[in-house]
């Protein structure tokens, strides 16, 4: 007769239930991240001790804050590079460019989403993110224009990371 070996109960990782003490676990994938892409700093604060911000600064172009619950991104604010990201908690830029990059960074934490794999998800938003190193500098891939109703062309795409205009993406 064959003995009956007792299966192990299933173990979900730990950094998929906030407040479980797997902070070092987002430290460490946002600090590998921060290796992954030397023109993006990342400074990773703690400011109500659990959750975690992360100011990030993609070269001389823009600052964002992504807030993030364990290695759920909560929420993201796109500001311009001499903004002061500081002063007005929550606030939106002055800079319309900035406010439409705001809106499509929501966007693309709704189209990364893999609870499974949080930190596969930080990761692909990261580097779609980086793909506005060249806001100022990329023509839309479409109409071939730097500027259209005075705006650059802000959508990037998910899979290619390509340029477009809002009014050209469709």
């Amino acid at each position: 007769t064959q003995s009956r070996i007792p299966r192990r109960p299933r173990c979900f990782p730990c950094f998929l239930f906030p407040g479980c003490g797997a902070g070092w676990y987002v430290d460490d994938v946002i600090s590998r991240i921060d290796r992954m892409f030397p023109e993006m700093s990342i400074h990773l604060s703690r400011p109500n001790g659990t959750s975690a911000m992360l100011l990030v600064t993609l070269g001389k172009v823009l600052k964002v804050i992504v807030v993030m619950r364990s290695l759920f991104i909560d929420r993201t604010i796109v500001k311009g590079f001499h903004e002061n990201v500081y002063t007005e908690d929550g606030k939106v830029s002055t800079v319309s460019s900035f406010v439409v990059v705001t809106d499509h960074a929501t966007t693309a934490l709704l189209h990364y989403q893999l609870p499974q794999m949080p930190d596969v998800v930080v990761r692909s938003f990261m580097t779609w993110l980086r793909s506005y190193i060249k806001l100022f500098q990329a023509p839309c891939q479409r109409c071939g224009k730097f500027l259209q109703d005075g705006l650059p062309p802000t959508w990037r795409d998910f899979r290619t990371l390509e340029a477009f205009h809002d009014t050209c993406r469709q």
